[in-house]
């Protein structure tokens, strides 16, 4: 499906974001391995979770996570650790191009029986689940946080151990997240530095979610386009165990305040000066607020260098090489920088098309990124809008309620 959007002069409402597909991932799988069927309340509803629920309740048999990367990292480990499983692990051809070998690897060290199917280090996999061991095992830190997630949400059910991590350590709000996640459910979890200890066993506690963080990026964007809008984020909180609560501190730099009370947070433009010493920043820990703030300074015209965001190429898309190619159809360069940076020092060419249509690439992120530009380029279209709902199925109706017109095309 195709959108076409038309922005309000100001963005007026309160928006009930959806729950933490991430948190809601990690505390399925971890209520999966405890005996006693602790209730993850209040979880996520989107792809991504629909994927894991659906897979949490098999235990054999074809399996196929779409574009969903958490659940094929996390139930890899899931099903090598659960005796008698024999499980095929698949996606689309994008999730096919996505490296697992580190996981597999340091699975292996802890005794699980895994076989690549096609190509070595990538899906699809054959997992025949056993009774792997506890211990200690070394794996590199600098390609998935998720798969350092996914072997320490299964060490408590199996002995216990602990991870060496070498190398850079790539969005680490993410580890400390699962470690919150498993010391709620009883887990004894101590990271230090590069080393991660987690002792054996579950308490089987339920988990209430949170509001999702990643999904107030877009909404942090809108209000510094329009920044005499009034935009109330239901549901978040200022001590979130989520990384890109770094959101309040990228905004501030904006002049937008996030006042925070019982019901959620406001964002507050009365002071908005839309300078931005957050354009030169180091996003290696929050990788998923690259995309919408990369287009928000674009659309600001504000100067900016983004590093620690090599991980982008091995998402839903290639996020960096999308993130060109969608930014130059609204007239800015944007520069990938070798491996590890990105950057737009005010390099414009005409628009070549009037609205422009922008290409998703299958990647939730992108679509999120791209709506808000319609502020500058009415009447912007959105193609195959509906890969919004790998993470938030509501977003364009929010957009609506804020005043956005949306219409589909055929």
């Amino acid at each position: 499906m195709d959108l076409q959007l038309t922005a309000p002069a100001r963005a007026n409402a309160t928006i009930a974001l959806p729950m933490s597909k991430s948190i809601s991932n990690r505390a399925l799988l971890i209520a999966a391995l405890c005996e006693g069927e602790p209730q993850v309340l209040r979880p996520a509803w989107c792809d991504d979770t629909a994927v894991m629920v659906d897979a949490l309740s098999r235990d054999g048999g074809d399996i196929n996570v779409g574009a969903a990367g958490t659940a094929m990292r996390f139930l890899t480990a899931y099903f090598a650790c659960r005796p008698g499983a024999v499980v095929t692990l698949d996606g689309v051809e994008r999730m096919r191009q996505r490296p697992i070998g580190a996981l597999v690897d340091a699975l292996r060290g802890l005794g699980a029986h895994i076989d690549y199917l096609d190509k070595d280090g990538y899906p699809p996999l054959r997992i025949t689940g056993t009774a792997m061991h506890g211990g200690d095992i070394t794996m590199p830190g600098g390609v998935s946080s998720q798969f350092t997630s996914a072997v320490m949400m299964i060490l408590p059910a199996i002995g216990g151990g602990s991870i060496r991590l070498t190398g850079d350590i790539v969005s680490a709000p993410y580890i400390h997240m699962t470690a919150a996640v498993m010391r709620a459910m009883g887990a004894d979890v101590e990271i230090t530095a590069d080393h991660i200890v987690v002792d054996n066993g579950y308490t089987a506690q339920d988990y209430i979610v949170e509001t999702d963080w990643s999904a107030a990026a877009p909404w942090y964007a809108l209000a510094a386009l329009l920044p005499q809008s009034g935009i109330t984020l239901e549901g978040l909180v200022a001590d979130s165990i989520q990384g890109d609560a770094r959101l309040v501190e990228l905004g501030k730099k904006l002049g937008i305040a996030s006042r925070f009370d019982a019901h959620g947070v406001s964002l507050d433009t009365s002071h908005f000066i839309g300078c931005c010493c957050s354009a030169f920043a180091d996003m290696s820990s929050t990788p998923d607020l690259v995309p919408s703030w990369a287009v928000l300074m674009c659309l600001l015209e504000r100067s900016f260098r983004m590093t620690g965001v090599r991980t982008l190429r091995l998402k839903e898309s290639d996020r960096l090489e999308a993130l060109r190619e969608e930014l130059s159809k609204l007239g800015h360069v944007l520069k990938i920088e070798g491996e590890d940076a990105i950057s737009w020092y005010g390099e414009k060419v005409p628009v070549s098309q009037e609205p422009p249509v922008i290409d998703t690439h299958g990647d939730h992120r992108l679509a999120l990124a791209f709506a808000p530009a319609a502020v500058r380029y009415p009447g912007l279209i959105i193609s195959d809008a509906d890969v919004v709902s790998k993470s938030y199925p509501g977003y364009w109706r929010h957009l609506e309620q804020c005043g956005f017109t949306v219409t589909a095309l055929d």
